[in-house]
């Protein structure tokens, strides 16, 4: 059983929010409460290590979607994307499905999980190519990928 704690902007109290049983609709009742709007999630336990952490923590981008589109973005996954399956299931068009998806990912932040390494500054590759420990040309090929 989940205990959810809801406190509204610039309010200074929580009050406990009482949850159905099954986990799926607590995240409804929570997008229902919310209404769309931002919350921020203050406490989170592990139930097994007894353990609570405390600050302020975001939730995902999925969580943040409604919970009609997180049914839809689930039903997507289990057709392992296909959208003619999800044109059968939802009992709509190709366009209408693909405009939900667009929508849906234009609402989504890309997430870089392996972003490139900042270029050095140029005074760094400045001080390299002094000490000799790059060549002038390796320093070019640096400086100029400093620019792209």
């Amino acid at each position: 059983m989940m205990l959810l704690y809801f406190r509204k902007p610039n309010s200074r109290t929580t009050d406990p929010m009482p949850t159905p049983s099954q986990p799926a609709s607590d995240w409804q009742e929570l997008t229902r409460l919310t209404r769309g709007q931002p919350i921020v999630v203050e406490r989170v336990r592990l139930v097994e290590k007894n353990i609570a952490i405390e600050g302020a923590f975001e939730l995902p981008q999925l969580a943040r979607l409604a919970a009609e589109d997180q049914v839809f973005v689930i039903a997507f996954l289990r057709s392992h994307g296909s959208i003619k399956e999800m044109e059968q299931v939802f009992g709509v068009s190709y366009p209408t499905i693909k405009a939900r998806l667009n929508r849906i990912a234009g609402s989504l932040e890309f997430v870089e999980n392996n972003p490139a390494p900042p270029a050095p500054p140029r005074s760094e590759i400045l001080a390299r190519l002094n000490r000799g420990e790059i060549t002038a040309e390796e320093a070019i090929r640096a400086l100029e990928g400093e620019r792209s």
